[in-house]
């Protein structure tokens, strides 16, 4: 709390931009809401902070602040999108770094503020360049899903990966933390699991389970395509997150084909199986009849099922590795101005005004934006534009 900022501080907010600063903060006004970015976060001075001037009460609130902070830079600039998010661009860094979203007013945001009461804002990174869309499989027990699976990881080894899960149970004989499972505390996974940082958990036996939402972005950032291998329930979670995902629900010919595949593998008591086929007609029920699923599949012939489920994700006989592109690299400056035109931002970081040519001009296109917090910001575009013209110039993207 605190008194109102100075109004040579607050200036005037033109286009959603920001032109005006004291030292390394930045405001940006939306609706009643001052947001001030910059300076120290409150809990490391190495990361950048948050703070919101409510102009009706006239006093100062200290969010509270999800997602992976940004480091602290020299400067940056900031611009509101939509009344629901902050673009803030750091100077002094390349583009794998300097392109950042707060979001101020997003569903995630009124979620993560109806579980908290209290003012939420969150960070996202954001990243040039897209990637394919994450796989959920579903289905019942000794249906063949890992078969499948199996045979998709050893056809195409470079272009798939799994996000190691989550777990609060002890790590057994030759387990290892961050490759079988990423063993957590049960404090930190609830705490974790309340910031909406989890995709799907579950307790089982005691113990929690859960795939989180930056396992499945650090398979991305590798440049893999993510499996996700969860039951209908997991499914059903991922479907109400931010997770843009192809939902693909493997059935077997019958119930009855089921039942004799569980006991032809002869590794489980007659209760376990009795309890396996009761989750099964569950599952088939909710799997085949909810809407949740893009794709079904029946897995009558192994191998007529493979090949659809390689039509689904668009694979061909040839294609052996991954699609993945990266962007080149760019270095931002710490001074550099900014304008919002529609969907594109255009970054001068040759003249103090956007009327002075400069040739190192860009516009960042927003236009394919996808995801947003607790993971990353995908689909933003770069481009260098032509200084004699101001027009984009699209053979020179850059991602």
């Amino acid at each position: 709390m605190g008194e109102a900022p100075a109004d040579s501080f607050l200036g005037d907010f033109l286009n959603g931009v920001d032109l005006k600063s004291k030292g390394q903060e930045t405001a940006i006004c939306v609706g009643s809401k001052i947001y001030v970015i910059g300076g120290a976060d409150l809990e490391s001075t190495s990361l950048i902070g948050v703070r919101i001037f409510d102009k009706s009460s006239g006093e100062w609130i200290n969010p509270i602040v999800l997602g992976t902070k940004p480091k602290l830079s020299n400067g940056h600039s900031a611009v509101l999108l939509n009344g629901d998010r902050i673009l803030v661009i750091k100077g002094n860094s390349n583009s794998d770094d300097c392109f950042w979203f707060l979001e101020v007013g997003t569903p995630f945001i009124g979620e993560q503020e109806r579980t908290y009461g209290n003012e939420v804002v969150a960070w996202s990174k954001g990243v040039l360049g897209n990637v394919e869309k994450p796989i959920v499989i579903s289905g019942p027990s000794g249906v063949g899903k890992g078969t499948l699976i199996s045979k998709l990881m050893i056809e195409f080894p470079s272009m798939f990966g799994f996000s190691v899960s989550h777990t609060t149970r002890a790590p057994r004989e030759k387990e290892q933390n961050g490759i079988h499972y990423h063993f957590s505390d049960r404090s930190v996974m609830e705490s974790d699991i309340k910031d909406g940082k989890f995709l799907e958990f579950a307790s089982v036996h005691g113990n929690l389970y859960g795939t989180s939402v930056e396992a499945v972005e650090v398979v991305a950032d590798a440049g893999k395509r993510c499996i996700l291998d969860i039951d209908v329930q997991g499914a059903r979670s991922v479907r109400a997150s931010s997770l843009d995902a192809i939902f693909i629900f493997i059935s077997p010919p019958s119930f009855e084909e089921l039942e004799k595949r569980l006991r032809a593998r002869a590794t489980e008591t007659e209760e376990q199986i009795q309890k396996r086929l009761r989750n099964a007609r569950a599952e088939l029920e909710q799997g085949q009849s909810s809407g949740l699923f893009d794709h079904i599949l029946v897995n009558d012939d192994l191998e007529s099922c493979y090949e659809n489920l390689k039509k689904i994700l668009g694979l061909t006989e040839g294609v052996k590795t991954a699609r993945k592109t990266y962007p080149e690299l760019v270095d931002l400056p710490i001074e550099h101005s900014v304008s919002k035109i529609d969907q594109r931002i255009l970054i001068n970081c040759g003249a103090a005004e956007y009327h002075k040519a400069s040739n190192n001009m860009y516009a960042l296109d927003l236009s394919l934006l996808k995801g947003g917090a607790p993971g990353r910001t995908r689909g933003l575009n770069l481009y260098v534009v032509n200084p004699s013209t101001d027009c984009v110039n699209g053979d020179n993207q850059l991602s």
